[in-house]
């Protein structure tokens, strides 16, 4: 019977991944693989904590179909199977490895935590605050705080001034080369 699940994508309510990939779990027979981000993000009530899917709308989930699929179907939080015409694709095997492959090395139970990325030399540009819309370079990354200083131009002097992470834009970075 093992040989005869598939992986499938499942649509989902708007910003209900995790509660339909819990209640999808509660299915005998059915294997769900719904990888989420968390990040910490700059808001009028201060820095705070967000988590979502990484496929917005979105979840993967392997079972024999002629089995559970009206369960899946109606299942809390799913909209219904992701179809082409009227077929329902299956995910290969080959993609769901790969992808949990590479997510259990960096994320702790489906769970992967963004953090920004600066380094001594990044050109940045202030996006919140009085100094909003100044460019300078960060000359520091300030261990543990999520603190930077940069080295901004203002007045007619150059100042080093120290900076929450969340008040830049982040730079922009060339991809790496495959």
């Amino acid at each position: 019977m093992e040989h005869l699940r598939k992986w499938y994508c499942l649509r989902t309510q708007t910003k209900r991944e995790r509660l339909a990939a819990d209640h999808l779990r509660e299915i005998e027979g059915v294997e769900v693989f719904c990888p989420m981000l968390r990040y910490r993000k700059a808001t009028r009530r201060g820095k705070v904590w967000w988590q979502e899917a990484l496929f917005p709308g979105y979840v993967l989930a392997q079972f024999h179909r002629e089995d559970v699929e009206r369960a899946v179907s109606f299942c809390h939080g799913v909209r219904g199977f992701v179809k082409f015409g009227g077929v329902v694709p299956e995910v290969p095997d080959n993609f769901i490895d790969a992808m949990r492959q590479a997510w259990q090395e960096h994320a702790v139970d489906e769970v992967l935590i963004v953090r920004p990325q600066f380094e001594t030399g990044d050109e940045v540009e202030l996006a919140t605050g009085p100094l909003q819309g100044m460019k300078g370079v960060i000359i520091e990354v300030l261990p543990g705080a999520e603190r930077v200083k940069v080295l901004l131009e203002f007045l007619g002097q150059t100042h080093a001034v120290d900076v929450d992470i969340f008040t830049l834009l982040l730079p922009r970075r060339p991809l790496p080369e495959s």
